[in-house]
């Protein structure tokens, strides 16, 4: 974790917050089992979090490349934080885009994934932003980004529906508006299910 990230993230707050969760709950925040809780949670926050405060942009190096067909990225396991309950969601994404003359190297949109994913999020803006972060940056003729997820706030409480997955999508350009561009990006990100 970079010393920029940890000076934007007041982790003294984020501890005096959980204390008193723990004294709300009943707890003895001084008993052993306790005592360094506040601060472990501080540091995980801060690491699960991490995009909240960095820049997609600086992982788009994209070079000319005259290729034009699908460039696809399946199955990229990621992990998020579900702003309503503040638990997390894990899951997998596909990204795909058309490319227009410039691409970028494949490994980048794990990280443009993880630079959203590790925001305080929902899966449904989570999809969209990353598809439209492409569209934007790289303008290629179109952008896809498939993501299921389960999510912890329906497993494990509330509906407790263990094993549901969520699936979102974002098409953007060709992807959007041709029907056959359409048809073939979803058969290959569904060629792996």
């Amino acid at each position: 974790m970079s010393d920029d990230l940890k000076s934007k993230v007041d982790t003294k707050k984020i501890e005096d917050a959980v204390h008193q969760i723990l004294v709300a709950l009943g707890e003895d925040p001084a008993r052993e089992g306790l005592v360094d809780t506040p601060r472990r949670v501080a540091k995980m926050y801060t690491e699960l979090l991490a995009g909240t405060h960095s820049d997609p942009a600086e992982h788009i190096h994209a070079f000319r490349e005259e290729y034009d067909e699908v460039v696809l990225l399946r199955d990229i396991p990621f992990y998020s934080v579900c702003e309503h309950h503040m638990m997390p969601f894990i899951g997998k994404a596909h990204i795909a885009y058309l490319p227009d003359g410039r691409v970028i190297g494949i490994s980048k949109l794990a990280r443009i994934l993880d630079n959203y994913a590790r925001r305080l999020q929902v899966q449904e803006r989570l999809t969209g932003q990353i598809a439209d972060f492409l569209m934007e940056s790289l303008r290629p003729k179109g952008a896809a980004v498939v993501i299921e997820a389960s999510h912890s706030c329906t497993t494990i409480r509330g509906i407790k529906k263990a094993g549901s997955v969520m699936v979102t999508s974002a098409l953007r350009g060709l992807f959007k508006s041709d029907p056959r561009s359409r048809s073939e990006v979803l058969s290959l990100i569904n060629a792996g299910s």
